[in-house]
Protein backbone atom coordinates (compact mmCIF):
# COMPACT_ATOMS: atom_id res chain seq x y z
CA UNK A 1 0.00 0.00 0.00
CA UNK A 2 1.22 3.49 -0.86
CA UNK A 3 0.74 6.12 1.83
CA UNK A 4 -0.13 9.75 1.13
CA UNK A 5 -0.34 12.29 3.96
CA UNK A 6 -3.47 14.43 3.57
CA UNK A 7 -3.67 16.62 6.68
CA UNK A 8 -3.42 16.72 10.48
CA UNK A 9 -6.71 15.84 12.16
CA UNK A 10 -5.75 16.55 15.74
CA UNK A 11 -3.25 16.20 18.53
CA UNK A 12 -3.74 14.47 21.88
CA UNK A 13 -1.76 13.61 24.98
CA UNK A 14 -0.26 10.51 23.40
CA UNK A 15 0.34 11.53 19.81
CA UNK A 16 -0.77 13.19 16.59
CA UNK A 17 -3.63 11.94 14.42
CA UNK A 18 -3.12 12.33 10.66
CA UNK A 19 -5.45 11.73 7.75
CA UNK A 20 -3.70 9.34 5.37
CA UNK A 21 -4.77 7.99 1.99
CA UNK A 22 -3.77 4.38 1.30
CA UNK A 23 -3.66 3.34 -2.35
CA UNK A 24 -3.32 -0.14 -3.80
CA UNK A 25 -0.75 0.18 -6.66
CA UNK A 26 -2.18 -2.87 -8.45
CA UNK A 27 -5.76 -1.76 -8.98
CA UNK A 28 -5.66 1.90 -7.95
CA UNK A 29 -8.24 1.47 -5.19
CA UNK A 30 -7.78 3.67 -2.13
CA UNK A 31 -9.27 4.52 1.24
CA UNK A 32 -8.81 7.17 3.92
CA UNK A 33 -7.68 6.32 7.44
CA UNK A 34 -7.15 8.33 10.62
CA UNK A 35 -3.66 7.28 11.74
CA UNK A 36 -2.59 7.86 15.32
CA UNK A 37 1.18 8.40 15.66
CA UNK A 38 3.04 8.01 18.95
CA UNK A 39 6.72 8.10 19.84
CA UNK A 40 8.50 5.22 21.53
CA UNK A 41 7.93 6.71 24.99
CA UNK A 42 4.17 6.21 24.52
CA UNK A 43 4.41 2.81 22.84
CA UNK A 44 2.88 0.92 25.78
CA UNK A 45 -0.13 3.25 25.90
CA UNK A 46 -0.78 2.90 22.16
CA UNK A 47 -0.33 -0.87 22.34
CA UNK A 48 -2.84 -1.08 25.19
CA UNK A 49 -5.31 1.00 23.19
CA UNK A 50 -4.89 -1.37 20.24
CA UNK A 51 -5.58 -4.43 22.41
CA UNK A 52 -8.76 -2.86 23.81
CA UNK A 53 -9.96 -1.93 20.32
CA UNK A 54 -9.28 -5.48 19.11
CA UNK A 55 -11.43 -6.82 21.95
CA UNK A 56 -14.19 -4.36 21.07
CA UNK A 57 -13.95 -4.89 17.31
CA UNK A 58 -17.43 -5.40 15.92
CA UNK A 59 -19.15 -3.81 18.93
CA UNK A 60 -21.65 -1.08 18.09
CA UNK A 61 -20.67 2.55 18.61
CA UNK A 62 -16.93 1.83 18.95
CA UNK A 63 -14.44 3.20 16.41
CA UNK A 64 -12.90 0.41 14.28
CA UNK A 65 -9.16 -0.19 14.09
CA UNK A 66 -7.52 -1.63 10.96
CA UNK A 67 -4.98 -4.42 11.25
CA UNK A 68 -3.99 -6.49 14.26
CA UNK A 69 -0.73 -4.76 15.18
CA UNK A 70 0.94 -1.36 15.31
CA UNK A 71 2.94 -0.19 12.32
CA UNK A 72 6.40 1.34 12.56
CA UNK A 73 7.41 4.40 10.60
CA UNK A 74 9.20 7.73 10.69
CA UNK A 75 7.87 11.15 11.57
CA UNK A 76 8.45 14.21 9.35
CA UNK A 77 11.50 14.89 11.53
CA UNK A 78 12.93 11.42 11.01
CA UNK A 79 12.05 10.09 14.46
CA UNK A 80 10.69 6.56 14.88
CA UNK A 81 6.96 6.44 15.52
CA UNK A 82 4.32 3.76 16.00
CA UNK A 83 1.07 4.00 14.09
CA UNK A 84 -2.46 2.87 14.84
CA UNK A 85 -4.86 2.88 11.87
CA UNK A 86 -8.46 3.84 12.61
CA UNK A 87 -11.57 4.42 10.52
CA UNK A 88 -11.98 8.00 9.40
CA UNK A 89 -14.92 10.06 10.67
CA UNK A 90 -15.72 12.51 7.88
CA UNK A 91 -17.78 14.73 10.22
CA UNK A 92 -14.93 14.99 12.73
CA UNK A 93 -15.24 15.02 16.50
CA UNK A 94 -18.43 15.95 18.32
CA UNK A 95 -16.71 19.12 19.56
CA UNK A 96 -16.08 20.30 15.99
CA UNK A 97 -19.56 19.16 14.97
CA UNK A 98 -21.15 21.28 17.72
CA UNK A 99 -19.14 24.32 16.65
CA UNK A 100 -21.14 24.36 13.40
CA UNK A 101 -24.40 25.04 15.26
CA UNK A 102 -25.60 28.39 16.60
CA UNK A 103 -24.23 28.84 20.15
CA UNK A 104 -23.00 25.21 19.85
CA UNK A 105 -26.49 24.00 20.87
CA UNK A 106 -27.67 20.82 19.15
CA UNK A 107 -31.31 20.10 18.23
CA UNK A 108 -33.01 18.06 20.95
CA UNK A 109 -33.73 14.98 18.76
CA UNK A 110 -30.04 14.82 17.86
CA UNK A 111 -29.04 15.17 21.52
CA UNK A 112 -31.22 12.21 22.45
CA UNK A 113 -29.92 10.09 19.56
CA UNK A 114 -26.29 10.86 20.36
CA UNK A 115 -26.80 10.18 24.08
CA UNK A 116 -28.38 6.82 23.32
CA UNK A 117 -25.50 5.90 21.01
CA UNK A 118 -22.86 6.82 23.61
CA UNK A 119 -24.63 4.68 26.22
CA UNK A 120 -24.80 1.77 23.76
CA UNK A 121 -21.05 2.07 23.29
CA UNK A 122 -20.51 2.15 27.05
CA UNK A 123 -22.60 -1.01 27.46
CA UNK A 124 -20.03 -2.76 25.24
CA UNK A 125 -17.01 -1.17 26.94
CA UNK A 126 -18.25 -1.91 30.47
CA UNK A 127 -19.40 -5.38 29.43
CA UNK A 128 -15.81 -6.20 28.43
CA UNK A 129 -14.55 -5.08 31.83
CA UNK A 130 -13.22 -1.62 30.96
CA UNK A 131 -13.88 1.98 31.99
CA UNK A 132 -13.21 4.56 29.27
CA UNK A 133 -12.30 7.31 31.81
CA UNK A 134 -12.37 10.14 29.26
CA UNK A 135 -15.82 10.51 27.70
CA UNK A 136 -16.00 14.02 26.21
CA UNK A 137 -16.87 15.64 22.85
CA UNK A 138 -13.25 15.42 21.61
CA UNK A 139 -13.29 11.62 21.95
CA UNK A 140 -16.63 11.06 20.23
CA UNK A 141 -16.52 10.80 16.43
CA UNK A 142 -19.41 11.72 14.14
CA UNK A 143 -20.16 9.66 11.03
CA UNK A 144 -22.85 10.03 8.35
CA UNK A 145 -25.56 7.47 9.08
CA UNK A 146 -27.19 5.07 6.65
CA UNK A 147 -30.06 4.59 9.10
CA UNK A 148 -33.39 6.35 8.60
CA UNK A 149 -33.65 7.02 12.34
CA UNK A 150 -30.83 9.61 12.39
CA UNK A 151 -28.70 11.56 9.94
CA UNK A 152 -25.55 10.92 11.96
CA UNK A 153 -24.10 8.36 14.31
CA UNK A 154 -21.59 8.58 17.13
CA UNK A 155 -18.69 6.26 17.88
CA UNK A 156 -16.45 6.30 20.95
CA UNK A 157 -12.72 6.68 20.31
CA UNK A 158 -9.42 7.33 22.13
CA UNK A 159 -8.90 4.61 24.72
CA UNK A 160 -5.58 6.04 25.90
CA UNK A 161 -6.92 6.53 29.43
CA UNK A 162 -9.06 3.39 29.56
CA UNK A 163 -8.61 1.09 32.54
CA UNK A 164 -9.84 -2.30 33.61
CA UNK A 165 -12.64 -2.12 36.15
CA UNK A 166 -11.20 -2.09 39.66
CA UNK A 167 -7.69 -0.98 38.71
CA UNK A 168 -6.11 1.82 40.77
CA UNK A 169 -4.66 4.31 38.26
CA UNK A 170 -0.95 4.86 38.70
CA UNK A 171 -1.40 8.51 37.69
CA UNK A 172 -3.98 9.17 40.43
CA UNK A 173 -1.68 11.44 42.40
CA UNK A 174 -2.11 14.18 44.99
CA UNK A 175 -0.76 16.98 42.81
CA UNK A 176 -2.96 16.03 39.87
CA UNK A 177 -5.77 13.84 41.24
CA UNK A 178 -7.61 13.24 37.99
CA UNK A 179 -8.34 10.15 35.97
CA UNK A 180 -9.30 11.90 32.72
CA UNK A 181 -10.24 15.45 31.71
CA UNK A 182 -11.07 17.35 34.95
CA UNK A 183 -14.21 19.23 33.80
CA UNK A 184 -15.89 15.95 32.79
CA UNK A 185 -14.84 13.98 35.88
CA UNK A 186 -16.96 13.10 38.96
CA UNK A 187 -16.27 13.87 42.65
CA UNK A 188 -14.62 10.49 43.26
CA UNK A 189 -11.95 11.39 40.69
CA UNK A 190 -10.30 13.82 43.13
CA UNK A 191 -9.35 11.19 45.64
CA UNK A 192 -7.53 7.88 45.56
CA UNK A 193 -9.74 5.05 44.42
CA UNK A 194 -10.29 2.53 41.65
CA UNK A 195 -11.68 2.65 38.14
CA UNK A 196 -15.47 2.55 38.46
CA UNK A 197 -17.94 2.28 35.55
CA UNK A 198 -19.95 5.10 37.12
CA UNK A 199 -17.11 7.51 36.23
CA UNK A 200 -18.21 7.32 32.60
CA UNK A 201 -21.85 7.96 33.50
CA UNK A 202 -21.03 11.27 35.22
CA UNK A 203 -19.18 12.24 32.03
CA UNK A 204 -22.31 11.40 30.00
CA UNK A 205 -24.27 13.83 32.18
CA UNK A 206 -21.71 16.53 31.43
CA UNK A 207 -21.96 15.68 27.74
CA UNK A 208 -25.75 15.99 27.62
CA UNK A 209 -25.61 19.28 29.52
CA UNK A 210 -23.05 20.66 27.04
CA UNK A 211 -25.08 19.59 24.00
CA UNK A 212 -28.11 21.45 25.38
CA UNK A 213 -26.36 24.63 26.54
CA UNK A 214 -23.39 24.78 24.17
CA UNK A 215 -21.22 25.60 27.19
CA UNK A 216 -18.47 23.37 28.58
CA UNK A 217 -19.00 22.10 32.16
CA UNK A 218 -17.60 24.36 34.87
CA UNK A 219 -16.80 27.15 32.40
CA UNK A 220 -14.76 29.88 34.10
CA UNK A 221 -13.86 27.73 37.13
CA UNK A 222 -10.11 27.25 37.64
CA UNK A 223 -8.62 23.83 38.34
CA UNK A 224 -8.07 24.39 42.09
CA UNK A 225 -11.60 25.67 42.70
CA UNK A 226 -12.98 22.81 40.60
CA UNK A 227 -11.20 20.25 42.79
CA UNK A 228 -12.63 21.92 45.90
CA UNK A 229 -16.17 21.92 44.52
CA UNK A 230 -15.98 18.27 43.53
CA UNK A 231 -14.64 17.29 46.96
CA UNK A 232 -17.78 18.92 48.37
CA UNK A 233 -19.94 16.82 46.04
CA UNK A 234 -20.89 19.70 43.74
CA UNK A 235 -22.02 19.17 40.15
CA UNK A 236 -22.30 21.55 37.17
CA UNK A 237 -25.44 23.68 37.35
CA UNK A 238 -28.40 22.44 35.33
CA UNK A 239 -30.50 25.29 33.86
CA UNK A 240 -34.18 25.31 34.79
CA UNK A 241 -35.02 25.88 31.13
CA UNK A 242 -34.07 22.31 30.20
CA UNK A 243 -36.93 19.82 29.65
CA UNK A 244 -37.88 17.93 32.82
CA UNK A 245 -36.89 14.51 31.46
CA UNK A 246 -33.48 15.87 30.40
CA UNK A 247 -32.92 17.39 33.84
CA UNK A 248 -33.89 14.13 35.53
CA UNK A 249 -31.48 12.20 33.30
CA UNK A 250 -28.58 14.58 33.99
CA UNK A 251 -29.35 14.60 37.73
CA UNK A 252 -29.20 10.79 37.72
CA UNK A 253 -25.76 10.93 36.06
CA UNK A 254 -24.71 13.54 38.64
CA UNK A 255 -25.69 11.41 41.64
CA UNK A 256 -23.16 11.97 44.44
CA UNK A 257 -22.90 8.25 45.18
CA UNK A 258 -21.59 6.30 42.15
CA UNK A 259 -23.97 3.38 42.72
CA UNK A 260 -26.96 5.74 42.45
CA UNK A 261 -26.10 6.46 38.82
CA UNK A 262 -27.06 2.91 37.91
CA UNK A 263 -25.41 1.52 34.78
CA UNK A 264 -25.20 2.42 31.09
CA UNK A 265 -27.66 -0.39 30.37
CA UNK A 266 -30.16 0.91 32.92
CA UNK A 267 -29.88 4.49 31.67
CA UNK A 268 -30.92 3.31 28.21
CA UNK A 269 -34.39 2.78 29.72
CA UNK A 270 -34.68 6.35 31.00
CA UNK A 271 -37.75 8.21 29.61
CA UNK A 272 -35.40 10.92 28.27
CA UNK A 273 -34.16 8.56 25.56
CA UNK A 274 -36.12 7.44 22.49
CA UNK A 275 -37.51 3.92 22.74
CA UNK A 276 -39.45 3.37 19.51
CA UNK A 277 -39.62 -0.39 20.02
CA UNK A 278 -42.12 0.09 22.88
CA UNK A 279 -44.43 2.21 20.73
CA UNK A 280 -44.26 -0.33 17.91
CA UNK A 281 -45.32 -3.12 20.24
CA UNK A 282 -48.61 -1.29 20.88
CA UNK A 283 -49.37 -1.62 17.18
CA UNK A 284 -48.22 -5.16 16.53
CA UNK A 285 -47.27 -8.25 18.50
CA UNK A 286 -44.09 -10.24 18.24
CA UNK A 287 -40.93 -11.33 20.04
CA UNK A 288 -38.57 -8.61 18.75
CA UNK A 289 -38.85 -6.46 21.88
CA UNK A 290 -38.11 -9.31 24.28
CA UNK A 291 -35.26 -10.46 22.06
CA UNK A 292 -33.67 -7.01 22.14
CA UNK A 293 -34.11 -6.84 25.90
CA UNK A 294 -32.55 -10.29 26.30
CA UNK A 295 -29.61 -9.35 24.06
CA UNK A 296 -28.91 -6.20 26.07
CA UNK A 297 -28.94 -8.23 29.29
CA UNK A 298 -26.49 -10.68 27.72
CA UNK A 299 -24.16 -7.85 26.72
CA UNK A 300 -24.29 -6.41 30.21
CA UNK A 301 -23.60 -9.82 31.74
CA UNK A 302 -20.43 -10.46 29.76
CA UNK A 303 -17.26 -10.54 31.77
CA UNK A 304 -13.70 -9.93 30.74
CA UNK A 305 -11.71 -13.17 30.61
CA UNK A 306 -8.57 -11.43 31.88
CA UNK A 307 -7.37 -12.10 35.39
CA UNK A 308 -8.09 -9.14 37.67
CA UNK A 309 -5.23 -7.07 38.97
CA UNK A 310 -4.05 -8.14 42.43
CA UNK A 311 -6.08 -6.41 45.07
CA UNK A 312 -8.55 -5.06 42.56
CA UNK A 313 -12.13 -6.23 42.69
CA UNK A 314 -14.69 -5.55 39.97
CA UNK A 315 -17.44 -3.22 41.07
CA UNK A 316 -20.07 -5.77 40.08
CA UNK A 317 -18.49 -8.28 42.47
CA UNK A 318 -18.48 -5.82 45.36
CA UNK A 319 -22.15 -4.90 45.29
CA UNK A 320 -25.09 -5.76 43.10
CA UNK A 321 -26.76 -2.66 41.72
CA UNK A 322 -30.48 -2.36 42.13
CA UNK A 323 -32.36 -1.64 38.93
CA UNK A 324 -33.31 2.03 38.97
CA UNK A 325 -36.94 2.85 38.31
CA UNK A 326 -37.99 5.96 36.45
CA UNK A 327 -41.63 6.88 37.15
CA UNK A 328 -42.32 8.78 33.92
CA UNK A 329 -43.94 6.61 31.20
CA UNK A 330 -43.47 3.52 33.35
CA UNK A 331 -47.13 2.53 33.18
CA UNK A 332 -47.08 2.39 29.38
CA UNK A 333 -43.90 0.34 29.45
CA UNK A 334 -45.32 -2.21 31.93
CA UNK A 335 -48.56 -2.50 29.98
CA UNK A 336 -46.65 -3.22 26.76
CA UNK A 337 -44.33 -5.73 28.42
CA UNK A 338 -47.30 -7.58 29.96
CA UNK A 339 -48.94 -7.86 26.54
CA UNK A 340 -45.83 -9.43 25.06
CA UNK A 341 -45.38 -11.77 28.02
CA UNK A 342 -49.01 -12.91 27.78
CA UNK A 343 -48.60 -13.57 24.08
CA UNK A 344 -45.53 -15.71 24.70
CA UNK A 345 -47.35 -17.61 27.44
CA UNK A 346 -50.29 -18.32 25.10
CA UNK A 347 -47.96 -19.51 22.35
CA UNK A 348 -46.19 -21.84 24.75
CA UNK A 349 -49.54 -23.19 26.01
CA UNK A 350 -50.70 -23.94 22.45
CA UNK A 351 -47.56 -25.87 21.66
Amino acid sequence: MQEEFVKVLGEGAYGVVNLVRYTNPHDGSSYLSAVKNSYEADYDTLQTELQILLELRGCPRIVTCFGDSLQQGLSSYGNEVYKLQLEYASEGSLRGFMDKYTDRKLPEPLIKDFTKMVLEGLVSIHGHGYVHCDIKPDNLLVFPSSSQDSSYEIKISDFGNALEVGVVPKFWETKFPWVGTPIYMPPESVRDGFANKAIDLWSVGCLVLEMYTGVIPWEGVNINLLATRLRCGKAPEIPETLPSDAKDFIETCFSRMPEDRGSAYELLSHPFLPRPQVEEEDKKTGNSFLLKLFNLRMIRGRRSNKKPTTGAVAVSEKKHLKLRSFPTKTTQFKRTLNKVLRLNFDLVSVH
